[in-house]
């Protein structure tokens, strides 16, 4: 595969970057395995100060890091610039708090002495990594592993070469070890011998669901342990009671937010029928405000996608969607600019057997259903094969709660905007993946729970529980 830079906005080619080869892989390998050696005697306390170095040089570098995202895939620099600034406080939040998360836990048993969880690290881990947030998807799982002791290596999107540079530099020019991070511009193939390598104990993916299921097998024949986050088709319910106006300015934010391109971003807008109306015409009139442009000038408010291919795509998906009776309320018009501009979309009338429905439209289209009970809400945002997040708003927060609570999602909001922060578990359920990354979850995803129990000498007097051999008659 050809990594490469190609600015959304100018169409122009930036930079090509050479594929990995097998010297890398295996030089990568070789300094990966060395580190983990030294890590597994050193206590993760040992390594907090390296990880506020890395985000003191990305607060430092900020202004570059988020340019060099604009330029890989067209998002808007200020929401680059706030994405620089999550990854400093992911990684404040691990190394202020990931030697406590992974000390070891007492356990009351019945056994003889004294008996505990240790944990340790695995071992190099494999990380998969998507394009719409270059520095947040390394970070999510880099800082966590890095307390632990797992090494990594990254393989990032082949549109987002120079952020996965960029990224690893910060690493090599901080204080810790530059066998931390290794970025591999590597092929498919080359991440499935990677997997497959003994020096190699875990994988972490966030992608589409073809791709998590390609990586998923491999590390699955080679019994790696792995988590997966894919994509989602986040529900947006508006009860009854909701406040109209304050959900109708939230709504078309969630949904425009790095051009629609979240797999948490709300995509379906299920709205109670005394609402729908003045839900429908508010999203249209904010829709139609947004100005695209540069992404990196000030008043910009509608980044370009990603690339023309994700552009082409969604086309595609709303046109069907059209063909199989949709109602296209606005959008869906050209924009007279030469990047990889869509413009706003809405979309209702979605039946079941309309290919939309099932699909995540990874761009600035809003799916609108009205809904007649809270029941109905419920089992219309169930019905879906992915699982991730979603958003409940509701005059009476409790009864908001008691909705979200039915959701089968991994995450839900009430009467909030979707929110990512190292403190809170991000995962998802069903064809949305499984595990979770970041919180006390994210930092124990991939570390060996060692079980030790420790007796001053053996009880022969106190079996219980205990296996033992029996004398032969």
């Amino acid at each position: 595969m050809a990594y490469r830079t190609v600015n959304p906005y100018t169409n122009e080619v930036v930079k090509e970057y050479p594929n990995a080869t097998s010297a890398d892989i295996e030089t990568a390998l070789v300094h990966g395995q060395k580190l983990f050696k030294e890590w597994e005697h050193e206590a993760p306390a040992t390594r907090a100060d390296q990880l506020r170095d890395i985000a003191r040089l990305m607060r430092l570098h900020a202004k570059d890091l988020a340019t060099t995202m604009v330029t890989d895939m067209g998002k808007l620099y200020r929401e680059a610039l706030g994405e620089v600034e999550l990854c400093a406080l992911i990684a404040d939040y691990f190394a202020d708090h990931g030697a406590d998360l992974l000390r070891p836990v007492q356990l009351d048993s019945r056994a003889n002495g004294t008996a505990e969880i240790r944990k340790h690290p695995l071992g190099i881990l494999m990380m998969v990594e998507p394009w719409n947030f270059p520095y947040y998807q390394i970070m999510r799982v880099f800082a966590p592993n890095f307390m632990v002791g797992n090494p990594m290596i990254l393989k990032h999107a082949s549109i987002t070469p120079g952020s996965a540079h960029a990224f690893e530099q910060i690493v090599h020019e901080s204080t810790a070890p530059d066998a931390s991070l290794a970025n591999l511009y590597l092929s498919y193939d080359q991440v499935s011998d990677i997997i497959a390598d003994k020096r190699v104990q875990a994988v972490a993916l966030t992608g589409s669901e073809r791709g998590g299921v390609s990586v998923a097998r491999e590390a699955g024949a080679n019994l790696k342990k792995n988590t997966m986050e894919l994509g989602g088709t986040d529900a947006f319910i508006v009860l009854d009671d909701a406040d109209i106006d304050t959900v109708t300015d939230i709504a078309w934010r969630t949904r425009l937010y790095n051009a629609g391109q979240v797999c948490t971003s709300s995509k379906r807008f299920i709205v109670a029928a005394n609402l729908y109306d003045q839900f429908v015409a508010k999203l249209k009139e904010n829709f139609s405000k947004v100005k695209p442009g540069d992404p990196m000038a000030k008043d910009t408010t509608l980044a370009p996608m990603n690339s023309k291919r994700a552009k082409d795509k969604l086309q595609k998906q709303v046109d069907d969607a059209i063909a199989h009776g949709a109602t296209l309320v606005y959008g869906n018009e050209p924009i007279n600019l030469p990047g990889q501009f869509f413009q706003p979309t809405i979309l209702t009338d979605i039946k079941p057997d309309n290919p939309a429905y099932s699909q995540e439209m990874f761009g600035p289209v809003a799916q609108v259903y009205k809904v007649n009970s809270d029941q109905e809400a419920i089992d219309l945002a169930n019905d879906s094969d992915l699982g991730l997040g979603g958003i409940v708003f509701a005059g009476d927060a409790n009864r908001g709660k008691q909705v979200a609570a039915q959701i089968e999602t991994g995450m839900v909001f009430v009467n909030n905007f979707m929110v990512t922060l190292p403190e809170l578990p991000f995962g998802g359920i069903k064809k949305s993946g499984y595990g979770r990354e970041m919180s006390a979850l994210g930092q124990n995803a991939f570390v060996n729970e060692q079980l030790i129990v420790t007796a001053d000498k053996p009880d022969m007097n106190n079996l219980a529980g205990a296996l033992v051999a029996t004398d032969p008659e």
